[in-house]
């Protein structure tokens, strides 16, 4: 589960969203922040392309959390433009895994006191 969590930061880092998509069951869904509709399918690929496009960079902020389960955590920190800044949030994203180490639910947990203004926007 660790290195599933490393793989998902290193492939959006490379702008890669067939790696991205690669990590995650075909029936996987993604409730980015908690609170908002989950998304699934055919929109996964919508959302990490969209991701891509705002010039979105990770920097893991503490080592991800195993369990003696199919859940793990990671802690970073996500860099992206919009409306013309670079905005960081802080977040906590927990993952549920299937039997073949695909993700089936990646779960956020940040809220607008996690978001922080860096300043003008930037492409990388």
């Amino acid at each position: 589960m660790k290195s599933a969590l490393q793989a998902y930061v290193d492939a959006m880092n490379r702008g890669d969203v067939a790696g991205l998509l690669a990590l995650f069951a075909p029936d996987a869904t993604i409730e980015d922040p908690v609170g908002t509709p989950a998304r699934g399918g055919a929109e996964l690929a919508g959302w990490f392309w969209a991701s891509v496009a705002v010039g979105a960079s990770l920097r893991i902020a503490a080592p991800s959390r195993g369990s003696w389960a199919n859940e793990a955590a990671l802690i970073f920190e996500v860099e992206y433009n919009a409306d013309g800044r670079r905005l960081r949030v802080h977040t906590l994203d927990v993952c549920t895994f299937d039997t073949d180490g695909r993700i089936t639910q990646m779960r956020a947990f940040w809220g607008p006191e996690d978001v922080e203004d860096i300043g003008p926007a930037h492409f990388v």
